[in-house]
C-alpha cells in the first residue's frame, strides 16, 4: 500500500513537473493598417525634396509625394515559453522588404527572455531599446495618429541587436518603477532601420556598443513618467575616419581629420516623458536632445554637401499630444517639433541653411488634428478609422520655377488599423 501510494505521489509530481516545462507556441496577434494619403497642394508632388544650402534632414516619405493608398502595418506577433523561467517572442511584417541597405527588414523583433525571480528579466536579441516613449512603450495599435511624432520617428523607431537587463518594482495601484540597462551593436541608431549584425557602411567593423539606461516609474494606472540616456560612438573603422575629407566650405574653425578622428561621431540621446490616461482625456508629452553624431557621419567625397554641419552639432525636440474620449468618438491633436541643430553651430563662414530669399534651417514643426472612431471604446487596439491633417513647417523643399520663398506642403491621411 506504502508503494502504491508513494508511486502515486511521484506520478503526480511528475505530471506536475512536466506539465510546467512543457514548452508552448502561440499566435499572440495581428495588425493590419491601411494608409489613403491626399496632399494638399502639389508641392510635395513637385517641388525638389531637399531644401537648396542645406542637407536634407526632413525625412519626407515618398507614399506622401502622391495621393494613393499604401499597406503600412501587416504585422504578426508570436510567442512561446521553454521553461517557467525561459520565453520567446517574435514581431514580422511580411509587407517590409529585404534590401542591400536594410537587410532582415521583414524580422522585426525577435527576443529571448529569462525571468529567474519576480521583477527580474534578462532579454537577448533584436527590439528596440529602451529609450523614447511612444516608440518603444505604446504599442502600433495604440498610438493615436496614423504615425508616431518625429522624435519617436527619428531617433526611437528602428530596432537594434543586444542584451537588456530590466528590475520592477512597486504596487501596481500606487507608485511603481523599472529600471532598463541595455547593450546593443549601436548600428541602427541612424533611424535607417537596418538589423544586420554590424553597420553596413564602407569601412565598417568597429567593436563599440551602445549602452542605455532608462528609468519607467508610474503612479496608479493614470499617470507615466520617465528618463532615459542613450551613449555610443562610430560604427565606421578608425582607419576610415583618419581619411575623411574637410569640406572646403568650412572655412571658419573647421576640424582637422584628426579631430574627426577623435570625436568618432559621438551620438547621445537623452530625454523626458510624462504621460496620462483615463476614460474621458489621453495626453502625453516628451523632450529629447543630444548629438547627432553617426546619424549624419563625418565622412564627404569632394562634390557632397555635409552631412551634418559641425563635429558637435546638437538636435532638440518636443511634443505635446491628447485626446478627449466620447465613447466611441475620438477627438485628437499634437503640437511636434524637432530641430536638428539647436546649437546654431557651422563651419562655413555664414549660416548653410540661408539664401537670399529664404531660410532652411532645420527646425521642423507638424501640427496634427485628428478624429479616431474606435470600434471598442474600452479596447482601443482592437481597431479604430484614423482622420489626420498634417500641417508642416514651410521649410524643407526648394522652390519650383514660379516660387519664391521655404516651401512646404500639408497632407490629408485616412487610416484603418485592425488587430487581435
Amino acid at each position: 500500500m506504502k508503494i502504491s501510494r508513494l508511486a502515486g505521489v511521484a506520478a503526480l509530481l511528475a505530471a506536475g513537473f512536466a506539465q510546467a516545462q512543457t514548452p508552448t507556441v502561440k499566435i499572440d496577434g495581428l495588425l493590419m493598417e491601411f494608409w489613403a494619403t491626399q496632399m494638399m497642394d502639389s508641392n510635395l508632388r513637385l517641388n525638389t525634396t531637399a531644401a537648396a544650402g542645406a542637407s536634407k534632414y526632413y525625412g519626407l516619405d515618398s507614399r506622401f509625394q502622391e495621393n494613393g493608398f499604401a499597406v503600412k502595418r501587416a504585422e504578426i506577433y508570436m510567442s512561446g515559453t521553454v521553461t517557467d523561467t525561459i520565453s520567446w517572442n517574435v514581431m514580422f511584417d511580411p509587407n517590409n522588404s529585404n534590401t542591400t541597405a536594410v537587410p532582415n527588414a521583414v524580422l522585426q523583433d525577435f527576443v529571448m527572455t529569462w525571468a529567474p525571480i519576480k521583477g527580474f528579466a534578462l532579454k537577448a536579441g533584436q527590439f528596440k531599446m529602451p529609450t523614447t516613449y511612444e516608440a518603444t512603450m505604446v504599442a502600433a495599435r495604440e498610438i493615436l495618429f496614423f504615425e508616431r511624432n518625429q522624435i519617436n520617428r527619428k531617433f526611437g523607431d528602428a530596432r537594434d541587436r543586444g542584451i537588456w537587463a530590466s528590475y520592477a518594482y512597486g504596487d501596481p495601484k500606487g507608485f511603481q518603477g523599472k529600471l532598463n540597462v541595455a547593450i546593443s551593436n549601436g548600428t541602427t541608431d541612424d533611424g535607417s532601420g537596418g538589423k544586420n549584425n554590424e553597420n553596413t557602411l564602407a569601412g565598417s567593423g568597429n567593436a563599440q556598443k551602445d549602452y542605455t539606461f532608462r528609468f519607467e516609474g508610474g503612479y496608479g494606472s493614470a499617470h507615466k513618467f520617465g528618463f532615459y540616456y542613450r551613449e555610443g560612438v562610430t560604427g565606421l573603422k578608425d582607419s576610415t575616419l583618419v581619411t575623411a575629407t574637410v569640406p572646403a566650405t568650412w572655412t571658419v574653425g573647421a576640424p582637422t581629420p584628426a579631430q574627426i578622428k577623435d570625436n568618432k561621431d559621438k551620438t547621445t540621446l537623452q530625454g523626458i516623458y510624462y504621460a496620462f490616461k483615463n476614460d474621458t482625456w489621453q495626453a502625453s508629452a516628451e523632450y529629447a536632445t543630444g548629438l547627432l553624431g553617426r546619424r549624419y557621419p563625418t565622412l564627404f567625397t569632394a562634390a557632397a554637401a555635409p552631412l551634418r554641419e559641425h563635429l558637435d552639432q546638437k538636435f532638440a525636440g518636443y511634443v505635446v499630444d491628447g485626446a478627449y474620449k466620447m465613447g466611441s468618438h475620438w477627438i485628437t491633436a499634437r503640437y511636434d517639433v524637432l530641430n536638428y541643430n539647436s546649437g546654431d553651430d557651422w563651419y562655413t563662414a555664414t549660416s548653410p541653411y540661408k539664401t537670399a530669399t529664404a531660410d532652411y534651417s532645420p527646425k521642423y514643426t507638424e501640427i496634427t488634428v485628428g478624429y479616431n472612431y474606435v470600434f471598442i471604446p474600452t479596447k482601443q487596439a482592437a481597431g479604430k478609422l484614423k482622420l489626420d491633417f498634417v500641417k508642416r513647417s514651410d521649410n524643407f523643399l526648394t522652390p519650383r520655377a514660379g516660387q519664391t520663398g521655404e516651401q512646404g506642403g500639408n497632407s490629408i491621411v485616412a487610416s484603418i488599423m485592425l488587430s487581435y
